[in-house]
């Protein structure tokens, strides 16, 4: 068989393998419970004099 030739039995395997649903996995969400915290950083004028500061070096 050539490059690229048609294969009817691999098109049929594929076919009946990409049919098939896998319904044996969890399908109820996952709850977390706790808390997120970030820091906000720096205001903007002190990100842009950083950023200013920075650009001139």
């Amino acid at each position: 068989m050539s490059m690229g030739a048609y294969d009817e039995d691999e098109h049929e395997r594929r076919e009946h393998q990409a049919s098939r649903v896998d319904a044996d996995f969890d399908d109820e969400r996952t709850i977390y419970h706790g808390q997120v915290e970030y820091d906000a950083g720096d205001s903007t004028d002190e990100l842009l004099n950083k950023f200013e500061e920075i650009k001139s070096d």
